[in-house]
């Protein structure tokens, strides 16, 4: 099989280590395949993709959309190494409010899904990264949100000393005050 599946502690979070095949000319390895993740829960349509860049130190985060836009995430360091985190939103979720944090790096060459219903965020850890990830919904300025990366209700453990925010992601709310509409579903 081209790929390992590990549900983290929040089990709708969802671990993905891809098979390499290499040799001294590089390496080779499938990131996705439909049937494949959907027979481990992976069942959501991927509708976007999208490129990100950061350098050291920077911390994104934590954002998410509201419904009926929610986006779930399969997020894939291809350049450097991050923290990457998503911390449960769905009210009346028994794990709500509390986070699972992967290192992700093109040396361990990880795949995080992120599910509709989670706040997700990443710290870049080396000089730079590059992060691409697909997503399950358009992006709608409209309902984009976020909370704050240090809310002490979260306790986040984050791998970085004074991260450099943006000046939108500096202003974001705790939890207790934050826009969130998802509801839990079993």
């Amino acid at each position: 099989m081209p790929f390992h599946f590990h549900p983290l502690a929040i089990p709708e979070v969802i671990l993905v280590e891809p098979t390499r095949s290499g040799d001294s000319r590089g390496f080779f390895m499938e990131t996705y395949q439909y049937e494949t993740f959907a027979a481990n829960g992976i069942t959501t349509r991927f509708v976007q993709d999208n490129h990100s860049r950061s350098a050291q130190g920077v911390l994104r985060g934590l954002h998410y959309q509201k419904d009926p836009f929610a986006q779930g995430k399969l997020l894939k360091v291809v350049i450097g190494e991050i923290f990457d985190v998503a911390v449960d939103i769905r009210q009346g979720s028994p794990t709500f409010g509390q986070w699972v944090g992967e290192h992700l790096s093109e040396e361990n060459g990880r795949l995080l899904y992120v599910p509709p219903g989670f706040a997700h965020g990443f710290g870049v850890l080396s000089k730079t990264a590059d992060l691409i990830y697909k997503t399950t919904n358009y992006y709608k300025p409209e309902t984009d949100r976020g909370i704050i990366w240090n809310d002490p209700q979260i306790s986040i453990e984050w791998p970085l000393n004074n991260p450099i925010l943006s000046a939108k992601d500096a202003k974001l709310p705790p939890l207790a005050q934050a826009d969130i509409n998802y509801n839990y579903k079993e």
